[in-house]
């Protein structure tokens, strides 16, 4: 058993869109266009939701991108009639990796990478009167996933309640291009990256534990109901409880009545 798409999503999150662009007083949105699904899902999301002219959809390569990503997002944007631009930030990563130490790592550029990212997007949408629509998925985000103030930076997550799975399902029923859909998951940061390479699991069972966890079954009740390999179980389990601070606002020692991040509610 794997969660399901419930009925109503691709209503709710289009009346949730256009009310976070009507209260943030902005004119439209930015999203950060990879070529994958999860940033197609939202993009086509956003240009239903308030119409495609109102979106724009950015596209930043570094030295590890492939030009295939960049013609397929470029193709999609068209095809749905929203704006789009490139950006590289080659030039970005090249002087980082000359600033900071131990450059040949491949996870700490990766995050140098997905900050940078962040950077370009907040200020096009700065620039614009816009906000930025993020594209992380319940999966990533569950799992921690995801670059702190990199990808994870963004001012509102549109499938952010959405499980990967969750995520192919509704991209079929919006009319996500197939070959976006079937795509193999990768982040872009080094040549041969994928998402479940990473993480070292498939989103269907790590979907699989996330939803069991989600429901509050032991890990001894989610290895007998899925009959996955206990170890990966485990593996689930730590990345999940390890990441807990990547999903809050930095903590604050309470001192005052209301304290943001514990107690006072907005």
């Amino acid at each position: 058993m794997r969660p399901q798409l419930k009925e109503h999503t691709e209503i709710i999150i289009k009346d949730f869109v256009r009310q976070k662009v009507e209260e943030s007083g902005t004119s439209g949105v930015v999203v950060g266009l990879s070529g994958g699904i999860d940033s197609a899902v939202v993009s086509k999301l956003c240009a239903d939701a308030i119409g495609a002219s109102k979106v724009l959809n950015i596209f930043m390569p570094s030295a590890a991108s492939s030009e295939d990503d960049r013609k397929e997002a470029g193709a999609f944007s068209r095809q749905f009639g929203m704006e789009f631009k490139v950006v590289s930030i080659k030039p970005v990563i090249d002087a980082y990796q000359k600033l900071l130490p131990s450059p040949e790592r491949k996870d700490l550029l990766g995050n140098v990478i997905t900050r940078a990212r962040m950077i370009v997007l907040f200020h096009h949408a700065n620039l614009m009167n816009r906000i930025v629509m993020g594209t992380s998925n319940k999966s990533e985000l569950l799992i921690g996933y995801f670059t702190k103030f990199g990808d994870g930076g963004a001012d509102f997550s549109p499938i952010g309640d959405l499980y990967k799975t969750e995520v192919r399902e509704l991209a079929a029923k919006i009319g996500i291009p197939k070959n976006l859909i079937e795509k193999v998951p990768t982040a872009g940061l080094w040549a041969g990256q994928t998402d479940e390479g990473e993480m070292g699991i498939t989103y269907e069972n790590l979907d699989g534990i996330l939803y069991r966890i989600e429901l509050g079954l032991t890990k001894e009740e989610i290895v007998a109901r899925t009959g996955l390999d206990a170890k990966l179980v485990e593996m689930v389990w730590k990345k999940h409880r390890s990441s807990v601070h990547k999903r809050k606002m930095p903590l604050i020692p309470k001192i005052g009545v209301r304290t943001l991040g514990l107690d006072w509610r907005e």
